[in-house]
């Protein structure tokens, strides 16, 4: 754990992600299997457990501290493992440790332990532990680390070791489980590549840059092709020997949500699209897909009412045969063989929208645009393209739909995490009822400059109201232009509705509260 802690210490403090990456290289060359596996999973975000909740480190606060004075702690420093590496103290009876065990004892002695006992271990270690080794052992426990590195940034660390294009380790990464030792042993050379040919697992998809003025002169029918951007969440469905998952964009295996979808698989391959449902015979909204996702075991009436669909885009394999490196023109024929050959609802394929000048690309987004959110707007992708994990340039394009805008009143305010625990940074805002009342719409913590943050933050500390808790009111004088994607009916929120991606686009400043949107506006969006 003490060289763990002074890894995680190394990262946070520094802000070049090369220096991000030279740091975890010499940590991972330096230290032996399976420590070093176990520490690039916690930063990877790939340990599947907790070693313990969150409100187990409450408790055991609460035990040596007064619950007040922590909570005022834990506001003032805005995060909860920081706040309990600082605050404790260990007790005149505390078990004295001959040495902090590894990394690897650690994981084996929670993962091994029940309850009761995981408490005791855990107040022994941290009785023997300095504030930064408390901080490392809490952020590994409750799976929660953010030291400034991405999983695509480990990915290429571990590329730049082993002298690899990051697509050679993209291949692997799904594949493989922590602690990694196959994957070290190829890296130091002791063993071949880990083979993949026989597992069912999640390939790194290709993504789209955000089109610029600058990139429609390269735009014709001839090279380019358009197609419907749906509002569904990007998935990845792979069939092998008989066995079919379901994977989000970031690799998660939510096949368990879908049963209904993967029941119809009777092929082997792997299909780039979006997921969908259906109500009443139609595509739903992405908050009819919403009561969907995350259900373990969806009911047989959810799965009746709301059957799941896939809008294919793409495909990256058949029957065995590895598509990426075919160009986009001849991987759509394979497509369309696949999907086109069954009679399944469950598929289709997204349709090839005709254009032949920008003014005709612009006059189908100004289409979707009309859809209220069932459409996001366009994607756009050069025919000769061949599938390549990342965001290559000048390959595919996605020309979103302008946002919706609403002028909504700040209501509410919390500090931040991290760099931001010492600024008011999440806010609540709402709208106005038909009867006066200022009834609250979402939240959004991002959409402004840090300059910005402070004079907001400089706003509220001028205009509290009550208190409740960590929640800060403030008086209904400050408006900002929300910009969001779609929006719904919520029975969860008291206005009625709630926005999906909501941001902030602009501080009105100028405006005077009482001009502030009204929820009549939101309710037109949705009928419309």
């Amino acid at each position: 754990m003490e060289r763990f802690s002074r890894l995680l210490d190394d990262l946070y403090f520094t802000n070049s992600t090369k220096a991000k990456e030279a740091i975890l290289a010499s940590y991972l060359r330096d230290t032996p299997d399976p420590d070093r596996g176990w520490a690039l999973a916690a930063i990877a975000g790939t340990l599947s457990f907790d070693l313990f909740k969150r409100n187990l480190t409450k408790t055991m606060m609460a035990e040596r501290m007064d619950p007040f004075l922590f909570d005022m702690s834990r506001d003032y420093v805005g995060e909860l493992s920081e706040t309990v590496a600082l605050a404790w103290r260990s007790s005149p009876e505390a078990k004295k440790l001959n040495r902090l065990p590894s990394l690897t004892e650690v994981i084996t002695e929670f993962r091994s332990r029940d309850k009761a006992s995981i408490k005791d271990y855990l107040i022994d270690l941290l009785d023997n532990m300095s504030p930064s080794q408390r901080w490392a052992l809490l952020k590994l426990g409750t799976r929660g680390l953010r030291i400034g590195m991405s999983a695509r940034s480990v990915k290429r660390t571990l590329a730049n070791m082993k002298g690899v294009e990051l697509e050679v380790i993209e291949e692997l990464w799904h594949g493989l489980e922590p602690p990694y030792e196959n994957l070290f042993a190829w890296i130091d050379g002791d063993a071949d590549i880990p083979d993949m040919s026989k597992v069912l697992t999640y390939s790194p998809v290709m993504l789209a840059h955000p089109i610029e003025e600058k990139d429609f002169a390269r735009i014709t029918p001839r090279t380019h092709q358009a197609e419907w951007k749906y509002d569904g969440i990007r998935v990845q469905l792979a069939a092998l020997n008989g066995e079919a998952k379901l994977f989000s964009r970031k690799g998660d295996d939510i096949s368990h949500s879908f049963p209904d979808l993967l029941s119809e698989v009777d092929f082997e391959g792997v299909i780039d699209g979006e997921l969908l449902v259906k109500t009443d015979g139609e595509i739903g909204r992405f908050n009819d897909l919403q009561q969907r996702l995350n259900k373990k075991k969806p009911s047989a009436k959810l799965m009746a009412q709301l059957p799941a669909h896939l809008m294919a885009y793409d495909i990256i394999s058949k029957d065995g045969v590895s598509l990426r490196g075919s160009a986009l023109s001849e991987r759509r024929d394979h497509l369309t063989d696949l999907i086109d050959g069954r009679r399944s609802e469950r598929f289709s394929i997204s349709e090839i929208l005709t254009f032949e000048t920008v003014d005709n690309l612009a006059a189908l987004r100004e289409e979707a645009a009309q859809t209220g959110g069932l459409i996001e707007g366009l994607m756009i992708k050069d025919k000769s393209s061949t599938y390549v994990a990342g965001r290559p340039k000048h390959a595919w394009y996605k020309w979103k739909r302008d946002p919706f805008l609403l002028d909504a009143v700040l209501m509410y305010a919390q500090r931040g995490h991290g760099k931001r625990s010492s600024f008011y940074s999440d806010y609540t805002f709402g709208l106005w009822s038909e009867d006066g009342a200022l009834l609250p719409i979402g939240k959004a913590y991002f959409g402004f400059t840090d300059k910005e943050m402070k004079e907001i933050d400089k706003w509220i500390r001028a205009n509290k109201l009550k208190r409740f808790g960590p929640v800060q009111e403030v008086k209904k004088e400050l408006v900002f232009e929300v910009a969001f994607d779609s929006a719904h009916e919520s029975a969860r929120h008291k206005s009625g509705y709630a926005l999906r991606f909501p941001r902030i686009h602009r501080i009105r400043w100028d405006k005077p509260a009482d001009e502030a949107d009204r929820l009549e506006a939101v309710a037109a969006l949705i009928n419309a």
